[in-house]
């Protein structure tokens, strides 16, 4: 590697609970994805309000981008939508595989939903803090 390249890969993505879902499957998907990541290098936090989900993922290129071609077939949600990428040469998340935290807020999540780019990633870091977050 370079010193040039980025050491970490970055993304948030938003997305929606299928209609045929109850909010309780939530659960099930921090259990499985808390055990992948772990093998994969990958760490984030995943915050749900009840309908939207927004998750932040970092690390190796290729695990994110892995993760995210098996995101988009997971029929658990729907309408997911890459809301900023980048790179990075330090962990946000480095506490935890999987942190995460249920927002009570009906629009933060749909806020940050409909924006892209760093305004979206700023707006869910400046959200981070007010979580409880569990991982």
């Amino acid at each position: 590697m370079s010193t040039n390249e980025p050491l970490l890969h970055e993304l948030l993505y938003c997305s929606v609970l299928a209609p045929n879902q109850l909010p309780t499957v939530v659960g099930q998907i921090v259990a499985q994805a808390r055990a992948r990541n772990t093998e994969r290098g990958l760490t984030g936090l995943l915050v749900f309000d009840g309908l939207h989900f927004c998750q932040h993922i970092e690390g190796p290129r290729d695990a994110v981008l892995k993760l995210l071609d098996s995101l988009r077939r997971d029929g658990r949600h729907t309408d997911l939508r890459v809301v900023y990428e980048g790179s990075r040469t330090e962990r946000r998340y480095r506490r935890f595989d999987l942190g995460f935290a249920q927002s009570d807020a009906d629009d933060d999540m749909a806020g940050i939903q409909a924006l892209e780019g760093s305004a979206a990633l700023q707006r869910f870091l400046a959200l981070k803090p007010g979580f409880d977050i569990h991982g």
